[in-house]
């Protein structure tokens, strides 16, 4: 039944793809991206952009002040962006301290504001493994709370928790959606790097689903 939902939209091929879903459902789509000082800043302008083609209502929240008590991650602080796949423990040094408890948190305030029903947002399977705040415990431990937090229940949502990254791209294609128009590379540079964590599985789904990702790699 369609819905007036939240989408937590970072501009990114996974969160494009959720928006992309959660329109083609029929629902009512408040797209809601955050600045919490990702140097890969560039994902914000693809989502002004798509969310302005789309013609649905956008808001860019900056909330970068929470790096003062939440620093430590290779995706906000001084630190070198690791190369490699996500199976790499390496890679754990891209994780943002409490980010998506965060990020869902301020989401459900605004549905709550908006009277909206529920807040998507774009975890896979493929995060498991790095990202404790994608697995499906810490969804299912958030839609509880989000049932009682406040006077109005806000379901949290994650239409691709248990697929990956391959699965996700094959649905978006299958939509005819246009991955040109998402940034996914954690370093915030003129091309994507190909080499951090992010790129190597971007590529990945592309070429699992014999098709050409549209951004511009560094050679």
């Amino acid at each position: 039944m369609p819905q007036k939902v939240v989408v937590i939209y970072s501009g990114g091929m996974d969160s494009f793809t959720v928006l992309h879903k959660a329109i083609k459902d029929g629902h009512e789509v408040f797209a809601l991206s955050f600045n919490y000082g990702q140097r890969h800043v560039r994902e914000l302008e693809c989502a002004k952009a798509v969310c302005a083609e789309l013609g649905i209502n956008h808001k860019v929240v900056d909330i970068s002040a929470i790096n003062q008590l939440i620093g430590g991650s290779s995706l906000t602080s001084d630190i070198e962006v690791p190369e490699g796949h996500y199976a790499a423990d390496n890679m754990k040094s891209t994780v943002v301290p409490n980010r998506n408890m965060i990020l869902i948190s301020l989401a459900v305030g605004y549905a709550v504001s908006l009277d909206a029903q529920a807040v998507y947002y774009g975890a896979h399977s493929g995060d498991h493994f790095i990202y404790p705040d994608c697995r499906p415990e810490f969804v299912q431990k958030m839609h509880d709370v989000c049932q009682v937090a406040n006077y109005e229940p806000v379901a949290i949502i994650s239409p691709y928790l248990q697929q990956t990254k391959i699965e996700i791209l094959r649905d978006g294609l299958s939509m005819g959606l246009d991955y040109s128009k998402t940034w996914t590379c954690y370093n915030g540079r003129a091309k994507a790097c190909g080499k951090c964590g992010s790129c190597q599985e971007r590529l990945e789904a592309f070429q699992l689903n014999q098709a050409i990702d549209p951004l511009p790699y560094e050679a």
